[in-house]
């Protein structure tokens, strides 16, 4: 019968004996772990040779003596001569040091793990009887999966002093178009602060029961919950030793204010960490067939808050047919940005594009130009959220001539 245990090896003597490929292949384990590497044997391979010196590692250039292993807490012997190996292992038995036999078919009193993590938590796979590391191997890479897709109950169960925040983007809404991290975070989260857009529901639906959500979601000329107190709402429960997920729609640092949030929790000493999502300003576009670049139409990209002033920035990037003009929350700005780029002698056949609900079942494309897109909007009854494109990659026809999407709306 073998027994898992989880072994502390930091600031611990471990000891390999050969150097050779395995001895290179299995180093980085150990060292990642913090554990005291001595080697001995008489040659190194190339790569062997590589890591004692990227590490400074103490190699011992001779033959093993049985003496060696008194002074480790673990040994791993792979000297590629099975009557050696079993010398190591006899001699970690007579000093009572658990040892690694890699030898073929063979294995010493302790055995190498198939390993995989997902945050703090580590998951080893072993044959209770003999050696099948192609089995062992295969059995973790699935649960590595299981517990990338946020399926696996990740959480802790004890409370912790030491909490964190993690800003994730949850994208243009699909939950298959987060980040495999994200959706490991939010495994782990035992308070989820959300806004309004982005992967919400089907999120919050995978959630446990006692998982806390927090809805701060902001609409237009409605914010209930001030940007100050989502801030203060991240540190104080972070301060309590909770792990917080602030879930964003599109990018946490695309006119999410994510940069507000991090500087909140530094101030106050909590660890933050930021995990990018598909920024609506090039996902949504993509979903109704619109590249942002485009070979030979557009080399550039202006990205513009619609909330915000008609700069002059945003009006040279209207003007200039080189440049793809992305506004982001404009749907109530459209009238005021369209007056102002006439106004300043932009052409009013620039093509505009105005992509709702994007790569959600709703989504709807509606097509015009810059002279006519206000009522263009105001007849398709056009609503947040939208992305809007200006420019000429937002012509019909770009990529997939006759159009993109049944329920366009052309004019």
């Amino acid at each position: 019968m073998t027994s898992l245990l989880g072994l502390s090896l930091t600031g611990r003597r471990v000891l390999f004996v050969g150097g050779g490929a395995v001895t290179a292949r299995r180093l980085g384990r150990f060292l990642a772990d913090g554990a005291v590497i001595g080697i001995v044997a008489p040659r190194l391979a190339p790569e062997t040779q590589a890591l004692v010196r990227e590490h400074d590692l103490e190699w011992h250039e001779r033959e093993f003596a049985p003496g060696d292993v008194a002074d480790a807490w673990l040994v791993h012997t792979a000297t590629g001569d099975p009557a050696a190996d079993r010398e190591v292992t006899a001699a970690c038995d007579r000093y009572r040091v658990f040892c690694v036999n890699a030898s073929d078919g063979a294995h010493g009193s302790a055995r190498m793990t198939a390993q995989t993590t997902s945050g703090d938590v580590v998951v080893g796979v072993a044959s209770d009887v003999g050696v099948d590391p192609r089995r062992a191997a295969g059995v973790r890479d699935a649960i590595a999966l299981t517990m990338a897709s946020g399926r696996i109950p990740l959480r802790r169960r004890r409370a912790t002093q030491s909490g964190r925040v993690d800003l994730i983007g949850g994208g243009p809404g699909p939950i298959d178009l987060m980040t495999v991290r994200a959706r490991r975070l939010l495994a782990e989260a035992d308070v989820v602060v959300v806004d309004r857009l982005g992967p919400t529901a089907e999120v919050l639906a995978e959630l446990d029961p006692d998982v806390l959500v927090i809805d701060v979601g902001k609409r237009p000329h409605h914010h209930p919950v001030p940007q100050e107190r989502i801030n203060a709402l991240l540190v104080e429960h972070a301060s309590a030793g909770r792990r917080v997920v602030r879930l964003k729609g599109g990018d946490p640092f695309v006119y999410g204010r994510g940069g507000e949030e991090v500087i909140a929790c530094q101030r106050a000493g909590i660890p933050v960490e930021v995990t990018p999502g598909a920024s609506s300003a090039i996902s949504v576009p993509q979903a109704a067939g619109i590249p942002v670049t485009h070979r030979g139409t557009a080399s550039a990209m202006h990205l513009v808050n619609g909330q915000g002033e008609v700069t002059p920035t945003t009006l040279r990037a209207l003007a200039d047919r080189d440049v793809t003009t992305v506004m982001l929350m404009g749907v109530a700005a459209l009238p005021r940005v369209v007056t102002a780029a006439l106004e300043r002698g932009i052409g009013s056949d620039l093509p505009v594009a105005i992509v709702e609900n994007g790569h959600t079942s709703r989504q709807r494309t509606t097509r015009s130009t810059l002279g006519e897109v206000v009522d263009a909007a105001a007849d398709a009854g056009v609503r947040n959220p939208a992305v809007i494109v200006f420019g000429e990659v937002a012509r019909a026809g770009l990529l997939m001539p006759g159009g993109l999407r049944s329920e366009e709306n052309a004019r």
